[in-house]
């Protein structure tokens, strides 16, 4: 009875984690369509920088109160870190700029098979047969909903590349770091969240000059406009926090293929408050087909052999009885 209680335990943390990213993510989104298309703050680099202030600070209340205890992150592992997710940060906002919508659906959807061959490359992942075709069902049934007009030009292809390898890099290194050093989130937030701050308000305002041609110290901060950048700051907070919980506790893969429910719960939310003018057969049929690849996938990968780690181990019992090297024995464990 033990071990089911503790993997009905681990299941119910899981739904839950997931749930947090779920609400925080598009609660956050809500937030900031109203801040950026009804005030019209359209400095997104710097607003994220904002976020990582916000974060800062609440690491260290926590860490004044005695919730987070000290930790060790060698400084190269940070900057690597903190190099692609400012990258991606980066790059995420001008691929927007200079691709078509349909484009930059496309180069978020590749994210996963990139994700795919980093855990193949790096932790030697294996994934079954149906794990795999469940992840191409997922891809195709958020490409359906999401993709409509697709035209490419080389800048927004390079840019596309960029914010796609530097996300997909620093989704695996969250799960990496955490755990090489053992770092729990809050540990892991409070050595990256300070640094990535720091630079995006920096960089970020002539950044996003660069892309808008507006100067942040020209906007009029009316009350309502500030309520709602508070709002956003307070979600961001929830928002790193669930993201990095979830990538330690599923992997980058499994966090982008439940990221994209979050997609279809958008297109859903859009639909209920905003009219059924977006809402036709063929985006129906794509979401439909989305969440039968996520079910899949579920339960694909949670299968034996759906996605297991290899790894090479040595017989020392038979190198004292050769006086030699033993054969390799090659044994699978469960990710």
């Amino acid at each position: 009875m033990a071990p089911a209680s503790k993997a009905d335990k681990k299941a119910s943390v899981d739904v839950a984690a997931w749930m947090f990213n779920v609400v925080t993510s598009v609660g956050i989104i809500m937030v900031n369509k109203a801040l950026m298309a009804t005030y019209g703050f359209s400095f997104a680099t710097t607003l994220t920088g904002l976020h990582f202030a916000t974060t800062t600070f609440m690491t260290l209340v926590l860490r004044w109160l005695g919730y987070i205890q000290a930790s060790h992150l060698p400084y190269p592992e940070l900057l690597k870190f903190i190099l692609f997710a400012n990258f991606s940060i980066v790059g995420m906002n001008v691929s927007l700029m200079w691709n078509s919508v349909g484009f930059y659906q496309i180069a978020k959807l590749s994210m996963i098979p990139v994700s795919c061959l980093l855990e193949v490359v790096f932790d030697k992942i294996r994934y079954s047969r149906d794990t795999k075709l469940s992840i191409t069902i997922v891809l195709l049934g958020v490409a359906v909903c999401t993709v409509t007009d697709v035209s490419v030009n080389t800048k927004g292809f390079v840019a596309a590349f960029i914010a796609v390898w530097s996300t997909s890099l620093q989704q695996y290194y969250v799960h990496f770091l955490q755990r090489k050093y053992s770092l729990s989130s809050f540990n892991l937030l409070g050595h990256t969240a300070p640094a990535q701050a720091v630079t995006l308000l920096l960089f970020g305002p002539f950044l996003d000059y660069w892309l808008t041609n507006k100067r942040i110290d020209a906007f009029n901060f009316t009350l309502p406009s500030s309520a709602f950048l508070i709002a956003s700051c307070t979600i961001a907070v929830g928002t790193n926090l669930s993201q990095f919980i979830c990538i330690g506790r599923f992997t980058a893969v499994s966090f982008q293929v439940l990221g994209h429910m979050k997609t279809i719960l958008v297109l859903i939310l859009g639909f209920l408050f905003f009219g059924k003018e977006g809402l036709n057969l063929h985006v129906v049929f794509g979401m439909i087909i989305a969440v039968v690849g996520m079910i899949w996938y579920g339960n694909a990968s949670s299968k034996p052999g759906g996605k297991e780690r290899r790894s090479i181990s040595i017989s020392r019992s038979s190198q004292q009885k050769q006086g030699g090297l033993s054969e390799s024995s090659e044994q699978d464990d469960k990710v």
